[in-house]
């Protein structure tokens, strides 16, 4: 893959990530749907890891396909709650509540 193609696909899946409405999270399996990469979530999650690199994006509104956050970044949890999410538990979203419809 050309250096030019993976920048555009960078900047695709942010352009996605940034258009997640606050108070509703997003699955990686989602996101690369919504690109046309079907099967590609755990690249959008490799490109959410290093988002900051591109500017400032609300990668923090991404889950898994279960709902759980990421494991070990704990501001995740306190930002969403901030916007209102609804916890199952302490490490998994309500994604039946919460989950845009995109």
């Amino acid at each position: 893959m050309s250096q030019v193609l993976q920048k555009d696909l960078i900047y695709e899946i942010l352009a996605v990530v940034e258009e997640i409405p606050a108070g509703k999270v997003a699955t990686y399996g989602q996101i690369a749907r919504l690109i046309g990469r079907e099967k590609n979530a755990r690249l959008v999650g490799k490109v959410l890891g290093m988002a900051e690199c591109y500017g400032e994006y609300p990668c923090y509104r991404v889950v898994n396909h279960a709902g759980r956050l990421v494991p070990g970044w704990r501001e995740q949890a306190d930002l969403l709650r901030e916007e209102g999410i609804v916890f199952k538990d302490e490490d998994y979203v309500d994604l039946k509540q919460c989950r845009w419809d995109a």
